[in-house]
């Protein structure tokens, strides 16, 4: 097993890794820029290192200041998390040629998964659907124009090395290409430092539907079931559940069976998840792209699997084989989680960091928080908005939905706004509660939303 963890990362996923590891028995290593000085997961770390200022450029994306860490304080391992070097085949490498276990898949299966073209042609090859477009990347303006005339309008035009929903812009007609061109690769190139563009056919009244991964080094491959993630706002999820309300028994088994087959194209190993786009009639499905990283989300499949993910990733970067076969995972009941972010829907999703002046979570049966707040702590504007993750477990959907319906009434943030009001409206609204949420979803009821908060916020202030 693994003796010392390098926790490349912040937040609450680098304190979700540290408390695992210290379950294990595996000793960690906290970096923090100077903006975290106080942060939870550096104060409850085995060691905490400063690795910069507070630019993420200067502290946690400094490739050499970490590698330089990892050697000095004996760590045999490294853990991304997600975000920041999660994804980066440079980064693996760099690991590999120090002597450290990256845990996550290797340098060469984060190239082929982690360029959306590439991937593309990757998985017909392995006999997993995909979505209509380009054949490969598209280099100009006219390559664009030309395959979209191929597939059909409406399409999108994607970053190669994209994610979290960065890189995106849809085209209605050829007149939007140019603009869109330029606008996502400009995009692209400040996010991921890569312009490479692809081009696929816009799936109308899409859900997108997930199918978590685990993969050893001995060839063993699994899914452990799906998660709907359509509740989202510009391609940034804010719900999510599992298992998807949508999805058949044969349908799902399919779905996991390609997911499984897009991992071992790739020759992935650790956690991982593909995700696919569920047409509108519920009956087709295509593969969108496959996060070479723990998620966001990781948690809903842990409630309703009983496997500990970060925990498996632990075991398979120190060379044990998957605990468990298919035939084990058994998915039970309905889980929920709603990302509480520090930002003001009424004022267009604008990020609102602060001083956590006051907090209480919610607790009882069946709820999980994974957060790193705490009275009085900071949340720096340095880097992404979410401050808290709410989960909750129950028998059935109805059950899960009421569930989290109370956790947001109880959890309490004073100090800065938080989306959390807008998760709530939305556990109401009737397409939420009879499953219907496409990914169009908050687009079409996003103003009705706010309006019935802005009325309940006035009566409130009147009485």
């Amino acid at each position: 097993m693994l003796k010392r963890v390098l926790i490349a990362n912040r937040g609450e996923i680098a304190l979700r890794i540290l408390r695992a590891c210290r379950e294990m028995g595996i000793e960690t290593v906290a970096v923090y820029s100077e903006a975290d000085r106080e942060a939870l997961h550096v104060q409850l770390a085995t060691q905490a290192v400063c690795v910069g200022s507070a630019r993420a450029a200067d502290s946690y994306l400094n490739q050499k200041a970490l590698l330089t860490v990892a050697k000095a304080t004996n760590c045999d391992g490294v853990h991304p998390g997600y975000g920041f070097f999660s994804e980066s085949a440079a980064f693996a490498d760099a690991c590999a040629e120090a002597g450290l276990t990256f845990i996550g898949p290797s340098g060469d299966a984060i190239r082929k998964a982690g360029s959306k073209s590439a991937a593309r042609s990757i998985m017909r090859q392995a006999g997993v659907p995909v979505t209509p477009g380009s054949d490969g990347p598209v280099s100009s303006v006219e390559e664009a124009r030309l395959a979209a005339e191929q597939v059909g309008y409406p399409v999108l035009l994607k970053a190669s090395a994209g994610g979290g929903g960065r890189g995106i812009r849809r085209c209605d007609g050829p007149e939007d290409l140019a603009a869109a061109f330029a606008g996502a690769q400009a995009e692209a190139r400040n996010c991921f430092d890569s312009d490479e563009m692809y081009l696929e056919k816009l799936v109308l009244g899409p859900r997108h539907i997930e199918f978590q991964i685990l993969a050893d080094r001995r060839g063993n491959v699994i899914h452990l079931g799906d998660r709907d993630c359509s509740v989202q706002r510009r391609n940034q999820k804010l719900i999510e559940e599992a298992p998807a309300r949508c999805l058949t028994h044969s349908l799902r088994s399919e779905m996991g069976q390609a997911a499984v087959r897009a991992a071992r194209a790739v020759g992935y190993e650790g956690a991982g998840t593909v995700e696919f786009l569920l047409d509108g009639e519920g009956k087709h499905f295509y593969f969108m792209e496959m996060n070479t990283r723990i998620q966001v989300e990781h948690g809903v499949t842990e409630l309703v699997t009983g496997v500990d993910l970060v925990r498996q990733q632990l075991r398979i970067a120190s060379g044990l084989p998957l605990a468990i076969s298919q035939e084990d995972v058994r998915m039970e009941g309905h889980a929920i989680e709603c990302r509480v972010n520090a930002e003001d829907p009424s004022r267009d999703f604008q990020p609102c960091p602060g001083k956590v002046e006051f907090l209480h979570f919610p607790g009882g049966p069946g709820v999980r928080v994974d957060s790193c707040l705490y009275s009085g702590c900071g949340l720096p504007p340095y880097y992404d908005s979410l401050a808290a993750k709410l989960l909750v477990h129950a028998p059935t959907r109805l059950e899960a939905i009421r569930r989290m319906r109370r956790c947001l009434e109880e959890f309490t943030l004073e100090g800065f706004p938080t989306n959390a009001e807008l998760s709530y409206e939305i556990l109401y609204h009737p397409v939420f509660v009879r499953g219907g949420c496409t990914t169009a979803f908050l687009d079409r009821h996003l103003k009705e939303l706010l309006e019935f908060n802005r009325r309940l916020e006035e009566k409130e202030a009147e009485a």
